[in-house]
């Protein structure tokens, strides 16, 4: 009696080539355009992966993405191995390159002075009754990436993990920072808290080579700038 082959999955490949594990250590780009869309996809059948099954609906339009993008749900739902929750998933993956595509560059906020920071961030942190911590990011030209609120304490202080700081700064590959932080009560000047912090996230982004290039207090009425004092 004659047996037939066992059916084999994308689980039984070498973790390397599974697309999510490959993407994950080697990032989207190693990926071809059918392991993209076998992720879409999540699963194939019985006797087809889902990397096949991407193969086969990529050729049938000669491995062209503008064409796979104007597929209705009804001709994606006729490759077998497509239900309707497949077929939705890749015409939202498409919709969502198109609009990426269309959409224009965002223009970044260039911080050319502390009075540039005040402005961004004072309508955030001006009128807060409690403490907030934030970390403006920036590329080497000064033109903000990211801000990002990095604790919110009580009205008599707040905690820093240094360490997410400059994660988050090496993720999205940021050259400089800017740390600001609001006084409730209207004082300008800064704490020993204040200056030890300054002096301990400057330090550290010394040593990953990503510049503290101020520290700004802000209140609602005005702001206090570690650079502009020659604090540092």
């Amino acid at each position: 009696m004659l047996h037939s082959a066992p059916t084999i999955t994308i689980k039984d490949w070498s973790e390397e080539d599974q697309p999510r594990e490959k993407l994950l250590n080697k990032g989207e780009r190693a990926l071809s355009d059918a392991e993209l869309v076998a992720i879409l996809i999540g699963s194939g059948s019985r006797n087809e992966s889902a990397v096949a099954l991407s193969q086969r609906i990529l050729k049938s339009v000669d491995n062209n993405l503008q064409a796979l993008g104007k597929l209705s749900l009804s001709q994606l739902m006729e490759f077998k191995g497509i239900g309707q929750a497949k077929a939705i998933t890749i015409a939202a993956a498409m919709e969502l390159g198109r609009r990426r595509k269309d959409e224009e560059p965002k223009r970044l906020r260039q911080i050319t002075s502390s009075q540039s920071v005040f402005q961004l961030m004072q309508p955030i942190l001006g009128e807060l009754p409690h403490e907030e911590f934030w970390i403006i990011y920036m590329n080497n030209s000064n033109k903000v990436i990211r801000k990002e609120q990095l604790s919110k304490g009580s009205i008599t202080g707040t905690l820093v993990d240094v360490r997410l700081v400059y994660k988050i700064a090496l993720e999205i590959f940021a050259t400089s920072i800017i740390l600001c932080h609001n006084h409730p009560s209207g004082k300008l000047m800064p704490s020993t808290a204040d200056r030890e912090l300054t002096r301990k996230l400057k330090d550290a982004g010394e040593c990953l080579d990503v510049k503290v290039l101020d520290h700004v207090i802000v209140t609602q009425q005005g702001y206090y700038s570690f650079a502009d004092e020659g604090v540092l």
